[in-house]
């Protein structure tokens, strides 16, 4: 079994492999700092916010305690007028939404947002999970998998299951980066990476 550090050790030759294939596709140029990207996405969670800090947009656990407590992404241009929903108590005022905005890697800053309530989003078939493209691991290479991957992975992981074949990941946001070190460490068509900020382009 592979430990912790050995699985993030893995990360950075993917990394160097990936920036390694875009310069040879014309990107970025030998030598050159890595473009910083940023991809437009909605999440779906608790907003909350406390006196004087910035708000967050928690897509993970939140504390059920009143107020809520929990720890998520930091909002840039968050504003509760233009939201109905919340609740403030204690210094502290929170409500579910769906929220649009630009990802950085670090922050969201909002474009948009709806509460969860009200939020009717269009459906996503994932086609990994029709049954004619059922994952060809056995059972207990996936089970060891979903044993390990939380510590084993490069970030957070968010929740983890086995369905169709296949064990299904959620990190906060994925640009392939994570899905690639997953195929290297496991082997491809194992685990299916899944972001929490989706991309609005899906």
């Amino acid at each position: 079994m592979r430990s912790s550090r050995s699985a993030r050790s893995l990360l950075p030759l993917v990394l160097a492999a990936v920036l390694a294939t875009t310069a040879c596709a014309g990107g970025t140029s030998p030598g050159a700092e890595p473009t910083p990207t940023s991809s437009d996405v909605v999440g779906q969670g608790t907003v909350i916010q406390t006196v004087d800090d910035q708000a967050q947009l928690c897509l993970g656990a939140v504390l059920e305690s009143y107020p809520p407590q929990c720890t998520g992404v930091p909002l840039v241009g968050w504003d509760w007028g233009t939201v109905d929903g919340q609740e403030t108590a204690a210094g502290t005022t929170w409500g579910t939404y769906a929220v649009w905005g630009v990802w950085d890697g670090t922050t969201l800053t909002v474009s948009g947002a709806i509460q969860l309530a009200l939020y009717d989003p269009l459906p996503i078939q994932d086609p990994l999970l029709d049954p004619a493209n059922a994952g060809t691991a056995d059972e207990g290479t996936l089970a060891g998998v979903l044993g390990r991957i939380s510590d084993e992975a490069p970030v957070e992981v968010y929740g983890a299951r086995i369905d169709n074949g296949y064990v299904f990941v959620d990190v906060l946001h994925d640009d392939g980066t994570v899905q690639a070190w997953a195929d290297q460490q496991y082997g491809a068509g194992v685990v299916a990476v899944r972001s929490l900020l989706r991309d609005t382009s899906e």
